[in-house]
């Protein structure tokens, strides 16, 4: 009963900036952490960005000073800012969520349905 949606994908310059959102919805007891994963073609997934609910959060070396996560737990939405990017940025992006559906379970992987960015040279 957990659904990651998300938004904010898109075509831009290389240089140019997205903002991507995803907001859950559903039952769930918490929400320890949230993320971006992205996958290119012929790839694995791979984990962009992610913060937890305290705020801690941990970068992929190649977007590190480029992008920003954040989050706003009242409203179980996290947030990606990407700003200078690059055709190498080409990718879904996913939404992650690790939840604890009560307090009995162990922390579950949700994802979103991915959305499209594309940079262009």
């Amino acid at each position: 009963q957990v659904q990651l949606v998300e938004s904010g994908g898109g075509l831009v310059q290389a240089g140019g900036s997205l903002r991507l959102s995803c907001a859950a919805s559903g039952s769930w007891f918490s929400i320890n952490v949230m993320g971006w994963y992205r996958q290119a073609p012929g790839k694995q997934r791979e984990l962009a960005a992610a913060i937890t609910t305290g705020g801690d959060t941990n970068y992929d070396d190649s977007v590190k000073g480029r992008f920003t996560v954040s989050r706003d737990n009242a409203k179980n939405t996290v947030y990606l800012q990407m700003n200078s990017l690059k055709p190498e940025d080409t990718a879904v992006y996913y939404c992650n969520a690790k939840i604890l559906r009560d307090i009995y379970s162990d922390l579950n992987d949700y994802w979103g349905q991915g959305t499209q960015v594309t940079v262009s040279s």
